[in-house]
C-alpha cells in the first residue's frame, strides 16, 4: 500500500460499520483478527474499542493491545494514568467500553447488539493533515460521536495516534435513580 497522498485524500462524509463475532480478551486473539492488519483508519479505530473493552477484564492484555495499535510508539504515562482513572471507577469502565458498540445505550445498561459492531465515520475535514485521519466513533452514551486520530506510517498501516473516547457517558438505567 502506498503512503497517504494528500492529492488523493478522501472527501469525507463516509460511515463504516465494522463487525466482530466475538470480543478478544488476549493480545493473541486481538492480533489474529483481520482488522489487525490496520489497512484502513476505520479498522484501527474499531480495534481500539476492542482493546478498551478488554481493559476491565485484563489490564495487561488490554494495554498490550493498545501498544500494538500504537505501532512505533508506546502508551505514555499520561495515557496509562487516564486509562486507570477513567476505566477503574466502579463499573464505569465496563459501561464506557460497551457504549461504543451498536445497540448499547443507557436504557439497556449498555448491552450491545450482536455481532459486536463499531460504527466509525469521517467528515470532509478528517484528512486535512497529510498522513493523519481524524475519525469519529459512535457512542450510545454520548450525544455525539467521539474523535480518534490515526496516523499512517510508511508501511501503509494506520496506527493509533490519539483518542478521545474516555470522557464520561450517561449513566446506565440501572444506576440512574432518575431514569
Amino acid at each position: 500500500m502506498e503512503f497517504f497522498d494528500k492529492s488523493k485524500k478522501p472527501t469525507g462524509g463516509g460511515t463504516k460499520s465494522i463487525a466482530f463475532s466475538a470480543l478478544p480478551m488476549t493480545h493473541a486473539e486481538f492480533a489474529a483478527l483481520p482488522q489487525a492488519e490496520m489497512q484502513s483508519p476505520y479498522d484501527t479505530a474499531a480495534m481500539f474499542v476492542l482493546a478498551l473493552n478488554a481493559y476491565t477484564k485484563n489490564q495487561i492484555e488490554s494495554v498490550a493491545m493498545m501498544t500494538f495499535l500504537k505501532g512505533f510508539s508506546t502508551l505514555s504515562g499520561r495515557e496509562l494514568q487516564m486509562l486507570k482513572t477513567e476505566m477503574g471507577q466502579r463499573n464505569k469502565g465496563e459501561f464506557l467500553a460497551r457504549s461504543y458498540f451498536a445497540g448499547a445505550v443507557p436504557q439497556n445498561d449498555y448491552t450491545p447488539s450482536q455481532p459486536y459492531t463499531v460504527v466509525v465515520s469521517d467528515t470532509p475535514y478528517s484528512y486535512d493533515n497529510q498522513g493523519y485521519a481524524k475519525l469519529y466513533v459512535a457512542c450510545g452514551g454520548a450525544d455525539s460521536p467521539r474523535p480518534i486520530m490515526l496516523r499512517q506510517a510508511k508501511d501503509g498501516k494506520w496506527y493509533l495516534w490519539e483518542q478521545f473516547l474516555l470522557p464520561g457517558i450517561k449513566p446506565p438505567a440501572s444506576a440512574n435513580p432518575w431514569a
